[in-house]
């Protein structure tokens, strides 16, 4: 079978491999249908991840159609329509014994550190496959896991209804941060630099755009606020300055969640952390959000359907990695077919 493995910086290659078998009575044979392209995938092929282990086989966006079950899986079916929950942890650490595997101190994440999705067949255990409506499409049940990215920002943003939400950078997490902020009753204001990525977010529900290259976003963050500030920023820009400016931009008493993986140090006062109590939190992956999202989806309340812009069949994957990187305000999310 087919399987997409990223070798080295810049090096890609579809290769041939043995299709899986069950091997443990908790396993699900899943027939891959439809993988999302993730920044974390480009990062992992421009050899700029910090995480990955190489060679490695790509792909966490996963769903597809249950092939077979092992004898011990209960709730899932031949036939059934799932998408895949790509980590695993240890249970034991003091990151899983308060519940917060998805930073657990032996992590694995499948496309990062363990093989990933972005082949035509994966068996998983049981508990990482969670069962969709048959009413999706392909390029809705895809997008589910960015959207539990999503959740988990707000989740630890502890965004409420009636918060004003500031979310930078109206890129695919961006977006996944607007929708699930929206569905909790919050106000939206959210940045780019692209006016066609912006006015894509206002026909998502944003209430506030603005071009962060031509217009003042602090300013207008608390002309919209009366002086407020806004009560939580979602960084999904992810670069030294953002950070910097949400310290600066969130409410006393309010939020920072950090999305980012950049090294690079930003230099931030200790005053207005103090003087406003801020609190200051990371946000990696998701803690059981999956039945959360897949609810919202199942119930086709988001309005999601036109996130997935452009699809490939397997074969062409470096013509989608080409898209990707040459004309990135062109696309929101790429999707490889089986």
């Amino acid at each position: 079978m087919k399987a997409v493995q990223v070798t080295g910086a810049h090096e890609l290659a579809i290769i041939e491999k043995e299709k899986p078998v069950i091997s443990e009575a908790n396993q699900v044979l899943v027939k891959v249908k439809m993988v999302g392209i993730c920044g974390s995938d480009m990062h992992i092929y421009h050899g700029t991840n910090p995480l990955a282990t190489l060679p490695r086989i790509i792909g966490h966006e996963v769903t597809g159609q249950v092939e077979e079950i092992g004898a011990d899986v209960t709730g899932l079916a031949v036939g059934d329509k799932v998408v895949i929950e790509p980590i695993e942890s240890c249970g034991e650490c003091y990151a899983c014994r308060t519940g917060r595997n998805n930073v657990c101190s032996k992590l694995e994440v499948y496309g990062v550190h363990l093989e990933g999705g972005m082949q035509e067949y994966v068996a998983m255990p049981d508990y990482l496959v969670h069962k969709v409506s048959q009413d999706l499409d392909w390029k809705e049940s895809v997008l589910v896991e960015p959207f539990t990215i999503g959740a988990q920002a707000t989740c630890r943003g502890n965004v409420k209804k009636g918060d004003t939400v500031l979310i930078t950078g109206a890129g695919p997490i961006g977006l996944c941060c607007l929708k699930m902020a929206k569905a909790k009753g919050a106000t939206c204001i959210i940045t780019d630099l692209s006016d066609d990525r912006l006015e894509f977010a206002k026909s998502w529900g944003a209430d506030v755009t603005i071009n962060a290259v031509q217009e003042d976003v602090k300013e207008k963050v608390f002309d919209f606020t009366n002086g407020e500030g806004a009560n939580i920023v979602i960084d999904a820009v992810c670069i030294p300055k953002t950070l910097e400016d949400a310290i600066e931009i969130v409410s006393p008493a309010g939020y920072v969640v950090v999305l980012g993986f950049d090294e690079k140090p930003s230099s931030i006062p200790q005053l207005p952390i103090t003087k406003k109590e801020v609190t200051i939190v990371g946000s990696r992956l998701q803690t059981n959000k999956f039945p959360e999202v897949i609810e919202l989806f199942n119930e086709k309340t988001l309005g999601i359907e036109d996130m997935v812009t452009h699809q490939f069949p397997v074969e062409k994957i470096k013509e989608a990695i080409s898209l990707i990187e040459n004309s990135p305000n062109d696309i929101r999310k790429v999707v490889v077919t089986f």
